[in-house]
């Protein structure tokens, strides 16, 4: 299966464009969840939105994965970004199950459906035991889409400066 080129019953996902910086910037508007990022909320939208696309495609190139765009088969939305994110983390290689919602599609079993389909993805395709999901203390949507992919609490630990919760999930 081709990471780049995955579906679901309701979304399409693609790799990320500079085309998509404007619609993502949508992320950043009447979001309170932008707390449990490690964003510097002093920038624009779409400076925010510009540098997490390009963090993606240097990924694509460098790592093989980032996160994808996600789509709603009916008429092309981009409405989140799913996918999987290589990440050292306590001096082992781990396969991060990663996901983020414009506000708009929250609550309408999006997110659940994006990680669920990058975990099966990655169980396939990646030579590895497990995958994780790491998720900022108190950001109980992503706890809820994290138990609903089938993770449950590993650990916590510090990463990038701030603490957060390690689900994760095993063969």
């Amino acid at each position: 299966m081709d990471y780049f080129q995955q579906e679901t019953e309701r979304l399409r996902f693609r790799k990320l464009t500079e085309n998509d910086i404007s619609s993502w910037a949508e992320f950043f508007v009447n979001n309170d969840r932008l707390q449990f990022f490690n964003f510097d909320l002093s920038k624009s939208k779409e400076t925010l939105a510009e540098e997490w696309i390009q963090l993606q495609l240097n990924r694509y190139k460098n790592e093989q994965y980032g996160h994808l765009a996600a789509e709603l088969k009916t008429d092309g939305t981009l409405i989140g970004l799913s996918g999987i994110l290589p990440r050292k983390l306590k001096g082992q290689q781990e396969y991060e199950v990663a996901y983020s919602l414009k506000p708009a599609y929250w609550g309408k079993g999006y997110g659940t459906e994006m990680a669920t389909c990058i975990k099966n993805f990655g169980f396939k395709n990646l030579d590895t035991k497990r995958l994780i999901s790491m998720i900022s203390i108190g950001n109980q949507a992503s706890i809820h889409v994290a138990q609903k992919n089938e993770m449950s609490l590993l650990f916590n630990t510090h990463y990038q400066g701030e603490e957060v919760h390690v689900y994760g999930v095993t063969r």
